[in-house]
């Protein structure tokens, strides 16, 4: 199958479309959002120059089921899952930061650890720590939310006092974000994984905080193998992992994190092909179901663009 790593579509009341790294969104009216979840991929703050089959189906499905499966924790925005790359939910004014949970110390926090530092977005990092070890409790990092370029690590009270966030509801904010987490760890845990660490997004509708966006992908969650977890610790080894640290560390072994000056590696249908079977599979082990792609013989813009505007005429 091509990739799908743009959209132009024009919806009935449609106001406006924004183009995120990963997502097209469309403002329907004054009250819907319909997100497509493309297969565009990015990294350190990156679209790469190559978009990877299936990813947006895998996307858009993972968040649709772990949208449902924390319904009861606090209400989301999700309306309905339009089309396999596309939901359609509530529109929500956005908090301007991202909820950042670590349940252990890697990717980001690793390398700011090893290189010394010992507060993480005004948390206070244990001594002597290693390399994937678990934190005594989960630590939040928020980080602000950049319309453009990198998202920056900030403090709870730099939120506040910045006026990003009352702190009555950032206190809400971090309320749902550890009750998010631990339904995610179990939900994990249940399939043989842990739930290293993720990112929420919240929003308002008519004064009611509100789930954004996704939830437990791999675009924004990583995940360890439970089995062999402790034996590749104590051994110093690399975790076996689900999640988008290994093209992280594809392209740091080929000398690109995003900094000026640098160049993607080449993305050859092999390393394409790799990434899409590694999505795949984090689909199949997390919710233990078998993927099903969506017929490939499609002209897969029509369909997306049909089945939206057919429940839009609903």
């Amino acid at each position: 199958m091509k990739a799908v790593c743009a959209t132009d579509f024009q919806f009935p009341g449609q106001q406006a479309k924004y183009v995120g790294k990963v997502r097209d969104v469309y403002s329907i009216g004054d009250d819907y959002l319909v997100m497509v979840a493309s297969d565009r991929i990015s990294a350190f703050d990156v679209v790469l120059p190559e978009g990877i089959p299936y990813k947006g189906q895998v996307l858009n499905q993972i968040a649709s089921k772990f949208l449902d499966a924390t319904a009861d924790i606090i209400p989301n925005w999700k309306i309905a899952e339009v089309d396999p790359m596309a939901t359609l939910g509530w529109r929500c004014e956005p908090f301007k930061v991202e909820m950042v949970i670590r349940g252990y110390l890697t990717g980001h926090a690793w390398r700011e650890y090893k290189a010394g530092k010992r507060t993480l977005c005004g948390v206070t990092l244990p001594e002597g720590m290693v390399e994937n070890q678990r934190f005594p409790e989960p630590i939040i990092t928020p980080t602000t939310k950049a319309a453009e370029g990198h998202d920056e690590d900030i403090s709870k009270e730099e939120i506040i006092a910045q006026g990003i966030v009352s702190r009555e509801d950032y206190d809400q904010l971090e309320k749902y974000t550890r009750a998010l987490f631990a339904r995610g760890s179990e939900m994990a845990a249940g399939k043989g994984l842990i739930l290293v660490d993720t990112k929420y997004e919240f929003g308002k509708r008519n004064g009611e905080i509100m789930l954004m966006d996704e939830i437990h992908t791999p675009d924004s969650s990583r995940y360890f193998y439970a089995e062999g977890y402790e034996e590749r610790l104590a051994k110093g080894e690399h975790q076996k992992q689900l999640s988008k640290e290994f093209v992280r560390e594809w392209l740091m072994a080929g000398g690109f994190q995003g900094k000026e000056g640098q160049t993607v590696p080449e993305m050859t249908p092999e390393v394409v092909s790799g990434i899409t079977e590694r999505y795949v599979e984090l689909y199949e082990h997390i919710t233990g179901e078998k993927f099903v792609p969506a017929a490939e013989e499609e002209d897969v813009l029509a369909r997306i663009e049909n089945n939206i505007k057919t429940f839009l005429n609903k």
